[in-house]
């Protein structure tokens, strides 16, 4: 599951598409890890917007964060972050079993 709280950063829905678009990847990780759960927090203060990414699953708990000039950029970087460690993830998981 996936929550995205905007806060002050304006997206229109051609923006909540693209974002899903690329949080894909992630939300199948994490699907396989079990107990996925994500909450997506944008936050803009003057010309930085601050995406920050908290995520539950089985696995543990982890947090990613990106500033950026532009949420575009912070978001990217954010779910390059995100994909890391959940794979991260999977193959701590797949050395236990």
């Amino acid at each position: 599951m996936i929550k995205l709280e905007a806060g002050n950063v304006l997206l229109k829905p051609s923006h909540r598409r693209e974002m899903m678009s690329g949080l894909r990847r992630a939300l199948r990780m994490g699907s396989r890890l079990g107990e996925f759960g994500m909450t997506i927090r944008m936050h803009r203060c003057g010309r930085v917007c601050e995406v920050r990414a908290e995520v539950h699953d089985a696995a543990g708990d982890f947090v990613c964060r990106s500033r950026q000039n532009h949420w575009r950029d912070a978001m990217r970087e954010t779910i390059s972050r995100l994909v890391n460690r959940l794979h991260q993830q999977q193959l701590e998981q797949a050395m236990t079993v």
